[in-house]
């Protein structure tokens, strides 16, 4: 019965990919080359390891910090293809797990970054672009905002100071002004 249910799926899977599968020469070079990682993903290659964060991040504009030291294990995963950061902390009394996906997106040409932890229950998605004078990514997108339960501005500058260096900035927005809601310093262990 498992045997038939799985092929079944296989079979459902395999079917569903069918009309996106590339017919001609053309189509298959532009699916080669977007699935295939490439000297990005390779850059992105280098975060790889295991890292040591001093968070420091305001609840509101003008409060006073809060401060906390994060662990963070980043690997390449889906043979190169994807960052994935796994970060472990201790927040105002509570422990802290967050995961992040960091891809890089061949056809669009841009980076993605998605975030989960266990102090919300969505997905913050976050679109930016390589800016090669100041050697960081800048994210844009939404977040949701608990209190009011609907989507909030979010803005992420990941800095890359060096290999063994980087620093991410969050900023959010009150009262319809863009503050820093968080800073990372992190350095590779």
């Amino acid at each position: 019965m498992k045997r038939t249910f799985f092929g079944l799926l296989f079979a459902a899977a395999c079917s569903y990919c069918l009309p996106a599968t590339a017919q001609t020469n053309e189509e298959m070079q532009a699916m080669t080359a977007y699935m295939t990682p490439g000297s990005i993903h390779q850059a992105m290659a280098k975060s790889a390891g295991q890292w040591t964060g001093k968070m420091t991040f305001w609840m509101k504009p003008g409060a006073p910090p809060t401060n906390a030291v994060v662990d963070t294990k980043q690997e390449m995963i889906l043979g190169g293809r994807y960052l994935r950061s796994v970060n472990t902390s201790n927040m105002m009394g509570m422990p802290f797990e967050g995961i992040g996906i960091t891809a890089y997106d061949n056809a669009k040409k841009i980076f993605i970054s998605n975030w989960i932890d266990n102090m919300g229950t969505g997905i913050t998605t976050l679109e930016g672009v390589w800016d090669d004078k100041n050697r960081s990514i800048t994210f844009l997108g939404k977040t949701v905002d608990p209190m009011t339960g609907k989507d909030a501005p979010m803005k992420q500058v990941v800095k890359f100071t060096d290999d063994n260096n980087q620093t991410i900035e969050m900023y959010q927005q009150a009262d319809g002004k863009e503050y820093k809601s968080m800073e990372i310093v992190f350095v590779r262990k």
